[in-house]
């Protein structure tokens, strides 16, 4: 079954899953380079304060969503608890997209 269309609410958080994401990965590589190739701590500097700001966006952004969408607790807790273990939020997005959650919660359009 097809999955339904994603809101706006729903996009603003795919996107958000992904940036969060990928500075988790960026973060990981430049610890990487720092302490197995000795490299300058300028790419952890870097990837430390972007990975900082996605993971806070996320959060705020997981809650925005929660409330918009009307998700049930346990949905607003696994999208937060995603956040911690690195790129874990990807496969919970991709998970909630095939429930549906990202769609336009029913009742009408969402709030702007």
């Amino acid at each position: 079954m097809p999955s339904p269309s994603l809101s706006t609410t729903g996009r603003v958080f795919a996107v958000a899953a992904f940036l969060e994401a990928l500075t988790w990965v960026g973060l990981l590589v430049a610890m990487f380079l720092k302490y197995q190739v000795q490299t300058p701590d300028n790419y952890v500097w870097l990837f430390g304060r972007l990975h900082g700001g996605m993971f806070l966006a996320y959060f705020v952004i997981a809650f925005v969503a929660g409330a918009r969408l009307k998700w049930p607790g346990w949905a607003l807790l696994v999208a937060l608890l995603a956040a911690v273990p690195p790129l874990v939020t990807v496969p919970v997005e991709m998970w909630f997209r095939r429930r549906g959650l990202l769609a336009a919660a029913s009742g009408g359009s969402e709030p702007h």
